[in-house]
């Protein structure tokens, strides 16, 4: 097989997904591949054992490593804007492109402040509050999980 179809990347997004999820097996299978993740224990939280193979019978095994610990600490006076799922995180629409949003910037409840990546899908993060940008907290291209902060805003 010339290109591969599934990454370890892929893997672990997968992984990170479910995470959030009382699910504790999945089990995808195409003509191209298969891959079946499941928890070590019954409950949920417990970590995740994966496995894949390709069609032309390559495969690999890993233990998923444990996410790390979402931080919700938001200073007093300022609003957190949480990752909506986890995923990749994208301070601008483009590589090269300006970024959304830099501190500073005045935002309202609509305002596009970044795009969180998830299974090849981009969604929009919204500020969620008017006012004015005074942190960001996670860099470009830095994957988040779900309600982890983003970005710091002072409301008005």
């Amino acid at each position: 097989m010339s290109e591969t179809l599934l990454t370890p990347d892929d893997v672990a997004e997968i992984v990170a997904i479910l995470d959030g999820t009382p699910y504790g097996r999945i089990d995808i299978a195409t003509r191209a591949f298969r891959l079946r993740v499941e928890r070590d224990g019954e409950a949920e939280g417990a970590p995740w054992h994966q496995e894949w193979a390709f069609a032309d019978g390559g495969a690999a095994a890993a233990a998923a490593p444990a996410p790390a610990a979402v931080v919700q600490d938001v200073p007093e006076g300022l609003t957190g804007v949480p990752a909506p799922l986890p995923g990749t995180f994208y301070r601008a629409p483009a590589p090269g492109a300006a970024p959304f949003v830099t501190e500073g910037d005045t935002v309202t409840e609509e305002t596009v402040v970044g795009i969180v990546e998830t299974m090849k899908l981009m969604n929009p993060v919204h500020a969620g509050v008017a006012g004015v940008v005074v942190a960001i907290l996670a860099p470009n291209a830095m994957m988040v999980e779900a309600g982890q902060p983003l970005l710091h805003i002072r409301a008005e």
